[in-house]
């Protein structure tokens, strides 16, 4: 995983978290890696890995059984899909708006450059 500049690397390991829930790598119920096993396969302090998971805990996303480990909470893929859709909404449309407009990107463009990402993606995926 590489990390980014702009955003937290809690809130980046976070969003992996998410993605993986999201895409039915982790289901419901599912023991995701510990902070340790995260810590080191990310090459992050173990402190940013347990902030992500408390930053996903307080989100109902996953939960702790003591000594056991962290599980993916029954209602984690529709929390995350209203907490990412809010996000979107708020933060990523009204910039992608403003860009289409500044460069006068027409339906027709986006049509065909969204159904090209579909195409590769699918194909990404069964790799």
């Amino acid at each position: 995983m590489e990390f980014k500049e702009r955003k937290s690397i809690y809130v980046q390991i976070a969003d992996y978290f998410s993605d993986n829930i999201l895409k039915g790598v982790w289901q419901k119920e599912d023991r995701i890696p510990s902070v340790r096993e995260m810590a080191v396969q990310l090459e992050v302090n173990p402190n940013t890995v347990m902030r992500a998971y408390a930053h996903l805990q307080e989100a109902g996303v996953i939960y702790n059984k003591r000594g056991i480990g962290y599980f993916v909470s029954p209602g984690a893929v529709k929390e995350l899909k209203a907490m990412k859709k809010e996000d979107f909404m708020k933060q990523t449309l009204p910039e992608f708006y403003r860009m289409i407009t500044l460069l006068d990107i027409n339906i027709q463009e986006l049509t065909e450059g969204y159904e090209k990402f579909l195409k590769d993606e699918v194909y990404e995926e069964e790799c």
